[in-house]
């Protein structure tokens, strides 16, 4: 969440004559994941007051009612005189009768850890904010304390982007601020460094021995030192520290979220359980959100809305081209090879230029999709597969592809983004698309510029990628053997289970196949054992007719159905293939995935 730097000054400035929300929140019931939270709004003025609970949380961008985990409210006044509520929504409270002053108190349930809700437990007190603490919409701009109750006898320590008052008082300068601000409370390692000025830390929560620790810390200090080589230099943290906030613990769920002075990083891997190579991609794609998302910040975003979806249009550049960065920067930081990463590239490409959705919405329309994919949840069935290519994945290929397009020219991708970051973040100016594509003009020239945009953002045109790569030594290849079905298939002693929706024109679409068939024979051979679908296919040859038995709703159907060679494609550098690459591809490929340290 973005804080203009003019606002930020004047809030500081007069927090000591300002007034103050305060919180408190205690966890005597961890447990059962209980926490009891208190908060005291004062100098109101002579009338309801609203509160709420958030339905949306700084990183995410579709709803999450916080609301349905708080309950035991109750409302008093400065003597304790218990006060009216009225509910005239899920979401908010209605508070009348007050003598100036409200003291709510009720209970939290918290038992998830990511980024995005909060759990308490006897491990830690892992706090996204807007999924703890109720807000009062009316009194955003107030400065704010809360205070941790911590659990003495568990050796709780608190990590967050908030400043220390005093104690285990901490303070915002104001709502947007605090909600930004998640919270780590735990017996966690704190490990740092200084860098031009400023401080990098990780508070690491894990079941780990100190080597571990400090194997991985290493690692994390080499991902933040080539991002900053991306853009020149850190961003000015608002308190001149940034926190990593990771838990690799058993109880976590999965994450990563971004904040402005820190991030949250999730994992049931432990740093024994191949946690020390692979959780570091979710390090090195949240840094890289301090620049990108975070300062250089959409306006489509701005301000941040806690009582409806946010919707943007720009997430193909904020969370793709991020995603681009993410393995990119861990091979020039040497914590992959270049060739575990351009073989990497393969999966996200796939998915990307194999599906049909390109036919219904390019990346812009795809960021729009956000409010219903991004965590969102829903009961009735979906049609993702054919309609849907996430902005992550999208937004990355084609960060791929304008790099190596512009290094064609004799430019970069990182000159790009130090130009928008310069033009855009440093001053924490909020751009459009519109932005973004006059700043590549600016930067490649406006024919070069036009033509990216209107090829592949504003339409879903698909780059040259066996010209680019094969400036780098890289070959693109399809393997014209391999079976194409159009569906996956999991084998049962029933059959074989269309698990998912076929891919429009796909043999099983053409085919007539739905998700949830059965497969039960081809050619009158059973569809049965226990090889995987892929292997059971290599019998049956391509484009010949195979006619199909199947059931659906319990009726037994038959079609006829044609195998087609698979549209994938496999990705990988020339000498591995066999030949030799010049020594300009090597040249390119250096100048693309060296350190630029």
């Amino acid at each position: 969440m973005k804080i203009s730097s003019f606002f930020f000054f004047l809030l500081i400035t007069f927090s000591s004559v300002a007034q103050v929300t305060q919180y408190e929140i205690s966890f005597e019931n961890a447990v059962h994941h209980e926490a009891v939270v208190k908060v005291a709004f004062t100098d109101l003025p002579n009338e309801i007051l609203s509160v709420r609970m958030s339905r949306t949380s700084p990183g995410r961008y579709a709803l999450h009612e916080f609301a349905k985990n708080v309950y035991a409210l109750k409302a008093m006044d400065s003597k304790g005189k218990i006060l009216e509520v009225k509910r005239p929504n899920p979401y908010e409270w209605q508070i009348s009768g007050h003598d100036g002053t409200v003291i709510l108190q009720y209970t939290l349930y918290a038992n998830r850890g990511d980024g995005t809700y909060a759990q308490i437990d006897e491990t830690h007190a892992h706090l996204n904010i807007p999924a703890t603490f109720m807000y009062a919409p009316s009194l955003a701009n107030r400065k704010i304390e809360v205070t941790f109750k911590v659990r003495q006898d568990l050796g709780w320590k608190v990590a967050t982007q908030l400043p220390l008052e005093s104690g285990n008082t901490y303070s915002a300068p104001n709502l947007y601020y605090f909600m930004d601000s998640p919270t780590e409370i735990s017996n966690f390692t704190l490990k740092s460094f200084e860098l031009d000025g400023q401080i990098i830390q990780l508070a690491l929560h894990h079941n780990g021995t100190e080597e571990e620790a400090d194997t991985y810390f290493e690692k994390v200090r080499k991902t933040v030192l080539e991002q900053k080589e991306v853009y020149g230099e850190l961003p000015k943290f608002d308190y001149g520290t940034y926190t990593f906030l990771a838990c690799y613990v058993p109880n976590a769920s999965g994450d990563g979220m971004e904040h402005r002075n820190s991030t949250i990083l999730t994992s049931t891997r432990s740093l024994a359980n191949g946690g020390l190579e692979r959780n570091v991609g979710t390090v090195s794609h949240e840094f890289f959100h301090a620049w990108n998302v975070e300062r250089i910040r959409p306006k489509s975003l701005e301000p941040f809305n806690f009582e409806a979806a946010n919707m943007s249009g720009e997430l193909w550049f904020a969370e793709g081209f991020t995603s681009y960065y993410t393995n990119l920067i861990l091979c020039r930081a040497g914590l992959i090879t270049p060739k575990e990463y351009v073989e990497g590239l393969t999966g996200t490409f796939n998915y990307v230029w194999t599906s049909p959705a390109r036919q219904f919405f390019n990346p812009i329309e795809m960021s729009y999709q956000a409010p219903f994919v991004d965590a969102a949840t829903s009961v009735d069935p979906v049609n993702r597969e054919n309609t849907f290519i996430s902005y992550y994945s999208y937004g990355s290929v084609l960060g791929l592809a304008l790099d190596l397009s512009l290094r064609k020219q004799g430019l970069n991708l990182d000159d790009y983004m130090k130009l928008v970051w310069n033009t855009f973040g440093k001053k924490e100016v909020p751009y459009t698309i519109t932005d973004l594509h006059e700043t590549l003009n600016q930067y490649a020239g406006k024919a070069f510029g036009d033509y990216f945009f209107q090829s592949y953002i504003y339409e879903s045109g698909i780059p040259d990628y066996t010209a680019l790569f094969g400036e780098a030594g890289v070959y693109l290849v399809q393997d014209k053997s391999k079976v194409f079905f159009g569906s996956r298939v999991s084998i049962s002693p029933e059959g074989g289970n269309l698990a998912s929706n076929p891919v429009i024109g796909s043999p099983a679409y053409k085919a007539g196949l739905a998700k949830g068939d059965v497969l039960l024979a081809i050619n009158n051979i059973p569809v049965a054992g226990e090889q995987g679908f892929s292997s059971y296919l290599e019998q049956y040859k391509l484009d010949e007719p195979l006619q199909i038995t199947y059931s659906r709703h319990g009726a037994q159907k038959e079609t006829t159905l044609v195998l087609k060679p698979s549209p994938s494609y496999t990705i990988g550098l020339m000498e591995d293939m066999g030949e030799t690459p010049s020594q300009a591809m090597l040249a390119f490929r250096k100048s693309w995935l060296k350190t630029k340290q």
